[in-house]
């Protein structure tokens, strides 16, 4: 029993340290969210565009605020507050799908930021296109609305937290010759496995989500939605700015796209951007 529970002990500890590492990957595109921490991250030029864009916003010259923004994600920095931003000055311009498409993006480097999901809900009122999601089953919501709290980092570190009081307690069940303290350790450690391993399993999710990036939000003001990756096919039903869609298969320009009822048919990929 005790070589079973010390096996079973050693493959945690590997797949924690996995977990953590690609965490730590998928960490180095996310920065807070104060405008001093995210000015800081910046090298001098982009550091100053920032600036630039900042005053621009605040003068209520939403374009210039724009182009500055764009121009330091074309640099290759990012972080949630700079989407944030962004997103912001594309809703004081109208512009609702790209508004929508950096809210996401904002999100998705800080999920849990109240703020950004506030505005996201009120952006999304604002389309076309007002789509009745297929009814999940209330686990898996609570689920997925638990893991959207936090990032992938931070499941990951709470995941080394869990493995940690894991080999506590299960040395503690090992050491322990009175039965209280044996069944205090055992359930000790059935506990801190359980929130190892929910904890890795939200942790890879955010990761894989980070990496195949299938959703996108439509940009054109409405695109046809058609049967089969052609010109000449029927028409199944129309999609305005701002509806997300979630990709499944491409093909010559063409996607073969989701929503959330449900629906599947094909649309030109340059009429929306990947999340």
């Amino acid at each position: 029993m005790k070589r079973y529970i010390l096996f079973l002990l050693a493959t945690l500890l590997s797949a924690a340290v996995s977990g953590q590492t690609a965490a730590r990957t998928d960490s180095l595109a996310q920065h807070p969210q104060s405008e001093q921490t995210a000015s800081a991250a910046y090298a001098s030029d982009p550091d100053k565009l920032w600036d630039q864009a900042n005053t621009a916003y605040i003068n209520n010259d939403f374009p210039t605020a724009i182009s500055l923004y764009e121009t330091i994600l074309s640099s290759g920095r990012q972080s949630g507050k700079l989407y944030y931003n962004l997103a912001n000055a594309y809703f004081k311009e109208q512009e609702i799908g790209r508004a929508i498409l950096n809210y996401n993006r904002a999100l998705r480097l800080n999920p849990g930021n109240e703020d950004i999901r506030y505005n996201l809900q009120v952006a999304e009122k604002m389309t076309k296109d007002h789509i009745d999601a297929v009814p999940e089953f209330f686990v898996k919501t609570w689920l997925s609305n638990l893991r959207n709290l936090l990032s992938s980092t931070t499941w990951a570190v709470l995941s080394l937290v869990f493995l940690a009081a894991m080999l506590g307690s299960a040395l503690f069940y090992l050491l322990s010759r009175r039965l209280v303290r044996r069944k205090i350790g055992f359930y000790g450690t059935a506990t801190a496995f359980l929130l190892l391993v929910l904890t890795l399993c939200f942790a890879a999710i955010d990761r894989r989500e980070a990496i195949d990036r299938t959703s996108a939000v439509v940009l054109r003001d409405a695109v046809a939605v058609k049967s089969s990756p052609n010109q000449n096919s029927t028409d199944l039903f129309i999609l305005h700015e701002g509806t997300k869609v979630e990709i499944s298969d491409r093909l010559n320009g063409w996607c073969e796209i989701t929503i959330a009822d449900g629906k599947k048919g094909w649309m030109e990929c340059s009429t929306f951007e990947t999340i």
